[in-house]
């Protein structure tokens, strides 16, 4: 029973300890406010040997997942025919901005069902703001 709650208080400060080094030691960038559904466009340095450039992804947000250091958020784009997905981590230090480019009315937090949308039908509604 006392290995118990000394276990318990062990959990309870490790879980502790981790919130305040992500809330206070790990760099955060100010992006703005997205959810799933949202259209957005992200701006990311890709490294070719020595040369660096920006290239942008813009796409809709299916899923955005995690806390804290560890979140990350899934956009899919058509190309062509084709549909691309791509993960990024919210810390990855090569994104360089997000732009919203909509805001997307939808009722679930993971629209994995989008995949299978084509054409009209993979429409989203816009809301206003």
């Amino acid at each position: 029973m006392l290995l118990r709650i000394h276990l318990i208080n062990f959990i309870f400060f490790m879980e502790s300890l981790l919130k305040y080094v992500q809330d206070n030691l790990i760099a955060k960038k100010d992006f703005p406010d997205f959810s799933t559904g949202d259209t957005i466009t992200v701006y990311y340095e890709i490294k070719e040997g020595e040369k660096s450039r920006v290239q942008f992804f813009r796409g809709v947000v299916i899923q955005r997942r995690g806390t804290g250091a560890t979140e990350t958020f899934t956009i899919r784009k058509m190309s062509g025919e084709v549909g691309v997905e791509r993960i990024f981590p919210i810390n990855m230090p090569a994104i360089q901005k997000i732009e919203v480019n909509k805001h997307g009315k939808v009722r679930r937090a993971r629209i994995f069902y989008y995949r299978e949308l084509r054409g009209k039908k993979a429409r989203i509604k816009e809301i206003r703001k």
